[in-house]
């Protein structure tokens, strides 16, 4: 039983490594299991760990096959990754200052501190840059909800940065997912889109005061 849990959960952790097997399994129902891990990857504080860019990537390459539909998966999770950041603000709202101090399990004290400074650099556009940032993204919700940030203000930046971050990491997938170097260094692109894409949107916002 141990062992079947463990595959199960390295499966979840790795899904993106194991989409195109997913899809031929499941067909059609792949899209509900693609919503559960962009919704969980942004809406529980204790899961940053499942994948979010490299599996948005990698479903916009397979859009480009024809595996997927690139505009109902667009669509579709583009909602998981609002819902998720909203479920999050609202755990945190309601019990943020007791888990942060306690501590958050499998959170390291470093990733809270990382986002706290991006709040205190950038305010409530941090929910929008957050969504470039592995584990930032996943604990600026939880934080802005802790912090009792308007939900008015809070939803207007998590709806933006849900779009921007679907859009931009499916549709790099799809434009550039199937060229072959690109494929065949597909962790390396990973890292690179990540890092030019942060710094692209960090820069925009490095001259406009806290808001």
């Amino acid at each position: 039983m141990f062992e079947q849990i463990g595959n199960l959960i390295d499966v979840v952790i790795h899904f993106d490594d194991f989409l195109p097997l997913v899809i031929e399994e499941y067909g059609i129902f792949v899209y509900f299991f693609l919503f559960l891990i962009i919704f969980f990857e942004t809406g529980v504080v204790v899961t940053p760990y499942l994948p979010g860019d490299s599996l948005l990537f990698l479903v916009g390459a397979i859009a480009a096959q024809g595996g997927l539909s690139l505009f109902p998966a667009l669509a579709l999770l583009v909602v998981a990754a609002i819902a998720g950041d909203t479920l999050n603000y609202w755990i945190g709202r309601g019990f943020g200052s007791r888990f942060l101090s306690r501590g958050i399990p499998f959170i390291r004290p470093h990733h809270i501190r990382k986002t706290e400074s991006y709040f205190e650099r950038y305010g409530a556009k941090t929910i929008v840059i957050a969504r470039f940032a592995p584990f930032v993204r996943t604990l600026a919700p939880f934080l802005a909800g802790t912090g009792k940030m308007d939900y008015s203000r809070f939803i207007l930046f998590n709806a933006t940065g849900g779009v921007l971050w679907v859009t931009s990491f499916i549709l790099a997938g799809y434009l550039f997912g199937n060229i072959p170097i690109v494929a065949e260094h597909f962790n390396i692109v990973i890292f690179a889109i990540i890092a030019v894409s942060f710094v692209g949107v960090g820069s925009m916002v490095l001259d406009v005061r806290k808001v």
